[in-house]
């Protein structure tokens, strides 16, 4: 009987190293069923279920394993289930008692180091990757992982020092080149960072997709980086967020003046807006065919600037006002919703959040400036988080203009109402900055690189003021601040 089992385990733990998780946890689930004491195979059915992201059952059987027998190794497992689940204190605790085991285990330091993180302890994560350092100089990890913990203590010249220790011990590792590029960046410092930013993945995919759409052109036109294009043609297409891209369209009138045509593809909720805004481009609202369309240089739109040869001398042009609404929409929109004598506020509170849940506000924070007199408010939500304004319309007078649009055009045409913006880190943001309008961004307490060290100033709209949490998560107390600066100017 021992060798029939001893001969399943080795096809079970040959299945499991091959990757075939199924039929592995199949097989020692069969043992378990005739050895139900074997703290190994129940240790190795919850690395299957951890590397299977089922954690709650990864920690079941691995906490069964340590009942039966309290290894180590066991132990180990344990502590990496809880480091995917970011239950940071379990993890530190186990992490902890490893070290005193084993002081020189790179692996067990780099991990509490990495708990510590997750736990929000940056003093002892810092501390700690720096004995992982000691311990194993040649990996690139713990540098990487400072690099990010500096950049969020607002300390990018610390950041970029070790993002580059992690660059020259992997040089090919992309991710790392383009946060030392965000880590120049946030200190305002763009002659070096946009070589860096070059490595972002939006760019590599920007073109992959549209290699894709125009793969003949493509493979023949190559990627514009500065070369003299005083006859050439240039296609030149969006990447990132709808944000992104209102921000970075200021650089086409500069790419004109080196170029005899721009043909400029942005996302089609964009394209009525840059058609109206600048008419000497030819702006792409739907794919063309391929052979209805010639260009002899591409670029993604968010690599103009270093193409450009830019730096922070003279990377904020057109500050404001660059972008402006249809005189008919205006009229239009102020006829049905905005013709009345009130401070008009527009609002926002949701972004993409398959990125970033932190810029996230929820919509019952702003009530606390529905209360100032004379002032009107009108929600520029659209999409995901439409819905929250149900949660306070029957108690506030609140304009949902949000459903009245159908691309941004017409939030430029409604937006030009306004006397006001409040929002969080959205694209609202960016066309009110973009157009002139005073807007209140709402930024959380690690905020985005482009508002940079100095947040008592806007570097990107001169008519963006910013307000930054000075806690994770309290939008209370940003908008204490602000109900007292707006109550001054309603006045």
């Amino acid at each position: 009987m021992a060798a029939k089992h001893s001969e399943k385990f080795q096809q079970a733990f040959t299945l499991h190293k091959e990757n075939k998780l199924d039929e592995a946890e199949c097989l020692y689930t069969e043992i378990l069923e005739e050895e139900p004491e074997n703290a190994e195979v129940w240790n190795l059915l919850g690395m299957i279920n951890l590397r299977k992201f089922n954690l709650g059952k990864a920690e079941k059987f691995i906490n069964k394993a340590i009942s039966i027998t309290p290894s180590v190794y066991f132990y180990e497992s344990l502590a990496k289930v809880y480091l995917e689940m970011e239950d940071a204190q379990k993890a530190i605790v186990i992490y902890n008692e490893l070290v005193k085991y084993k002081p020189d285990s790179y692996d067990y330091v780099f991990n509490l180091a990495s708990a510590y993180k997750i736990s929000g302890d940056m003093d002892k994560s810092i501390e700690t990757y720096k004995r992982a350092i000691e311990l194993k100089s040649d990996d690139y990890m713990p540098y990487f992982n400072l690099g990010l913990i500096y950049t969020n203590l607002s300390n990018p010249q610390e950041a970029v020092k070790y993002y580059k220790k992690a660059i020259e011990l992997n040089p090919d590792d992309m991710e790392t080149r383009y946060f030392t590029g965000l880590a120049y960046f946030r200190n305002r410092d763009y002659r070096h960072g946009l070589p860096y930013f070059e490595s972002r993945l939006c760019r590599q995919t920007a073109i992959v997709t549209h290699s894709a759409t125009y793969p003949n052109l493509m493979n023949t036109a190559p990627v514009w980086s500065g070369e003299d294009i005083v006859d050439k043609t240039v296609y030149t297409y969006y990447e990132a967020g709808f944000g992104d891209v209102i921000m970075f369209v200021r650089y086409l009138p500069l790419l004109k003046q080196r170029c005899k045509h721009i043909i400029f593809k942005p996302q089609l909720p964009l394209a009525e807006l840059f058609e109206e805004n600048f008419p000497d481009i030819e702006v792409m609202k739907l794919f063309k065919h391929e052979t209805q369309l010639h260009f002899d240089y591409h670029i993604p739109l968010l690599s103009l600037p270093y193409a450009l040869g830019l730096d922070e001398s003279n990377m904020f042009i057109s500050k404001s006002g660059y972008l402006k609404a249809l005189d008919e929409k205006i009229e239009r929109y102020k006829n049905k919703y905005f013709n009345n004598d009130k401070f008009k506020i527009g609002i926002k509170w949701r972004g993409n959040t398959h990125y970033e849940m932190d810029r996230v506000i929820d919509i019952k924070s702003f009530v606390r400036l529905f209360g100032i007199k004379n002032t009107k408010f009108y929600s520029f939500q659209t999409f995901e988080g439409s819905e929250d304004l149900n949660d306070i319309i029957n108690d506030y007078d609140i304009v949902d203009i949000g459903r009245t649009v159908e691309n941004f055009s017409d939030t430029a045409g409604a937006l030009a109402n306004l006397d006001m913006v409040i929002c969080n880190d959205t694209s609202l943001a960016h066309l009110a900055g973009a157009m002139g309008k005073s807007c209140w961004v709402l930024l959380p307490y690690l905020y985005n690189w482009r508002w940079h060290l100095d947040l008592t100033k806007c570097d990107w709209y001169d008519t963006v003021k910013l307000y930054r949490q000075k806690e994770t998560g309290n939008w209370d107390e940003i908008f204490e601040r602000m109900y007292v600066d707006l109550s001054k100017i309603v006045k």
